[in-house]
């Protein structure tokens, strides 16, 4: 695919995936009264969804590098569209559940063949661009999300939220599959690590379980987080050991990408748990309805999408390092200030710091991510990506959870301690500006022709 072609696909597969996500929270009221389920049988409509994508975005990537990812791309879209109105049209909860995993399975396989398409189209020095659109989408679906599904819940029902998404991927699906064949990867010869994938999906599976399910004990805590330390450090020695691990050396070993995955899980958890106590402190505390508590929190949206967009300058004058910095304590600044804001004025200005700062962390973060690895594992690098967006976020809510029982307040200034923590780390990022990064022979490109794998 041209280039143009490559940015609308990537944006349009991200956005699928956001709008997903949001619009679900909105219909699932409706849907437990509609099929007569539990409260724990809708939250697993949530949970099943986001532990089938954590534990195989890795290995999705890594299939993407082996066979494509235009056609991983393909499929995924193709199949998220089928599994949305298999959702749309299921009879009970447990055909939902089965098919949000089915779901979960093609998101996985589409997401980080999204960031890969972009890193085989654009030479390094235009990649900023194309992914502060890629996040400024996001955040407007994001935005978008509760909305839409409030409408549609409303008017014909909740299962025309799961039909929203179903031509556009469908067709998404259909031109990746038919245009003309993309070049065969380098990594086409490459044994697959099945065992190390098998382990890393265990690992991701019991700590997003773990995290995400509600309510849970003590001791069934304990003994998730334990499995995914032992599969975790099952997967390490593995890794260590075979001849072609699922996770490439340079890769895992740079401390660049390294800082900056961590300061997407930072910046992630930081963010989400903040919503999550800001949630009740809007409703509960101050007796807002869920549309005047939307209205406080939109700057938030506004300012990543605005932020996404102005990153590349920054990234030109000022280099990943400092621009990464600067922004995450925006974020840690965003928290402190809405932990003590009780007017409007207040909380929209701490809202509209979060928006600006963690718009900025994702696009300066995802573009090292992705600048500094090889086409060739493109897919591993996009998979590492969103599986940070995918544990941030868990750790966040799970942490304002656990929190909530000393005080909103306490909640959120541990949260904005997390992202004040993180901002050392972007010592390990480069200092020069995107301009200035150099080429390697593959990475020059000619204007609208894709680079070859």
């Amino acid at each position: 695919m041209n280039r143009r072609l490559t940015l609308v696909s990537s944006v349009a597969g991200a956005v699928l995936v956001a709008l997903d996500g949001t619009v679900l929270t909105v219909a699932q009221p409706s849907l437990q009264r509609s099929l007569h389920a539990s409260y724990a049988q809708v939250q697993w409509t949530s949970t099943a969804y986001l532990v089938a994508v954590a534990s195989l975005l890795v290995f999705a990537g890594r299939l993407g590098d082996r066979y494509g990812q235009r056609r991983m791309f393909a499929i995924g879209m193709l199949g998220f569209g089928v599994a949305s109105a298999g959702v749309g049209l299921a009879p009970g909860i447990g055909w939902m559940i089965g098919l949000r995993v089915a779901q979960g399975v093609c998101g996985a396989l589409l997401q980080p063949a999204t960031l890969g398409m972009l890193r085989a189209a654009f030479p390094p020095d235009r990649l900023a661009m194309p992914l502060a659109v890629r996040t400024g989408a996001i955040g407007l679906a994001a935005a978008a999300g509760p909305l839409v599904g409030g409408a549609l819940v409303s008017g014909p029902g909740w299962r025309a939220v799961f039909f929203l998404g179903v031509l556009p991927a469908v067709a998404l699906g259909l031109v990746a599959l038919v245009l003309p064949g993309e070049d065969r990867p380098q990594t086409s010869r490459t044994p697959l690590d099945l065992p190390g994938a098998l382990l890393l999906a265990l690992t991701l599976a019991a700590l997003v379980h773990t995290l995400v399910a509600r309510p849970v004990s003590g001791a069934a805590a304990a003994a998730g987080l334990g499995g995914a330390a032992l599969a975790g450090a099952a997967f390490v020695r593995h890794e260590r050991r075979v001849a072609s691990p699922l996770l490439p050396p340079g890769a895992i070993r740079s401390p660049a990408i390294g800082a900056a995955l961590a300061l997407l899980v930072a910046a992630s958890a930081s963010l989400f748990g903040t919503l999550f106590v800001e949630t009740y402190v809007l409703q509960r505390r101050l007796g807002l309805d869920p549309f005047h508590s939307a209205l406080r929190s939109l700057p938030l949206a506004v300012l990543m999408v605005l932020s996404a967009l102005l990153c590349p300058v920054m990234l030109r004058r000022l280099g990943a390092r400092w621009t990464a910095a600067a922004a995450t304590a925006v974020l840690a600044l965003g928290v402190l200030v809405l932990s003590g804001a009780t007017g409007a004025l207040a909380q929209c200005s701490a809202f509209a710091l979060l928006g600006a700062g963690f718009g900025t962390v994702m696009v300066t973060a995802t573009h090292v991510v992705v600048r500094h690895t090889e086409v060739a594992v493109a897919g591993v690098a996009g998979g590492l990506q969103q599986t940070a967006l995918n544990v941030g976020p868990a750790l966040g809510v799970a942490a304002g959870t656990a929190l909530m029982g000393t005080g909103p307040r306490t909640a959120l200034l541990v949260l904005g301690a997390v992202a004040a923590l993180a901002v050392p780390a972007a010592r390990a990022l480069p200092e020069s500006g995107v301009a200035s990064l150099t080429h390697t022979p593959d990475e020059r490109v000619r204007p609208g022709v894709p680079a070859r794998r």
